[in-house]
């Protein structure tokens, strides 16, 4: 199949499945947020799958059918959908709960978070796959990555600690427009509630995470988990000791990357230097 079409079929399902939803939910006379607090989900989750913009996971599915007594109806339309390919699968637990984290703690040391990338950024970042991806499928995954950015603008946004490598600042992905607009938007990330944005300079002689980049994440009822990602795949940590290890990893991080002080002034230089 066309990746457009593929595309095109996929989100038509999950607006199928949104429709189901809000018909099963008003059929039961519930609001969205009674709803999501008998599923104990926030009500963004509701109303974003009802919009179609957000995939129905199997475990929720099941959960919604009991709730609404529909007998299975939910989740056999989940079953039964097409493979989404806008988020792989394995990377599709992670991004639910990021959109309802209480506390991030993010390091990257090759590309930008994808919460702190701008349109053009994120653009670039999908060129750059191998093998080529279809012009209509970046504009998917640059509309899906933008989209993700809401939680920064949350009415009660999540605590979030940004530390990322030097190197991915002096890169000029995309070309030197785009470092430009990049720099000044990390600038003016840096000021929104709740962020603190810390860069790891280059000719450090110790470094704590030489393993590579992971995320740390507390959840809405205060559960630790971490998540790494790899070429092809990712691991979500839920074992206590490997999440304390991460933690471990992530406070010796914050000692050796700049302060939040230091950081606003490399990116000012960084700046001044275009």
């Amino acid at each position: 199949m066309h990746p457009r079409k593929r595309q095109r079929k996929n989100a038509s399902a999950m607006k199928l499945v949104g429709k189901l939803v809000g018909l099963f939910r008003i059929t039961a006379d519930l609001t969205q947020a009674q709803l999501a607090d008998r599923a104990s989900v926030q009500v963004e989750t509701i109303a974003s799958i009802e919009q179609g913009r957000r995939a129905l996971l199997p475990d929720l599915a099941r959960r919604l059918d009991q709730l609404l007594s529909t007998k299975g109806a939910l989740e056999t339309a989940v079953d039964n959908m097409p493979e989404i390919d806008l988020i792989p699968a394995w990377a599709e637990q992670y991004m639910d709960l990021e959109r309802e984290a209480l506390a991030l703690s993010w390091f990257e040391n090759q590309v930008l978070p994808g919460l702190l990338q701008t349109e053009s950024y994120a653009r670039a970042v999908f060129r750059s796959k191998v093998p080529v991806i279809g012009r209509d499928e970046i504009e998917a995954q640059v509309l899906a990555r933008t989209d993700r950015q809401s939680i920064l603008h949350r009415a009660v946004p999540p605590t979030i600690s940004f530390i990322v490598s030097e190197a991915i600042l002096r890169d000029r992905l995309g070309g030197d427009e785009v470092h430009a607009d990049t720099l000044r938007h990390l600038r003016t990330c840096a000021s929104l509630p709740g962020i603190t944005l810390q860069v790891m300079p280059l000719g450090r002689q110790t470094h704590a995470a030489l393993a590579g980049p992971f995320i740390l994440l507390e959840t809405p009822d205060y559960q630790h988990l971490g998540y790494t990602e790899t070429q092809r795949g990712s691991q979500l940590v839920a074992d206590p000791d490997e999440v304390s290890i991460l933690a471990q990893k992530y406070a010796m991080l914050r000692t050796q990357a700049l302060n939040i002080e230091d950081t606003g002034c490399l990116l000012d230089r960084l700046l001044g230097e275009l």
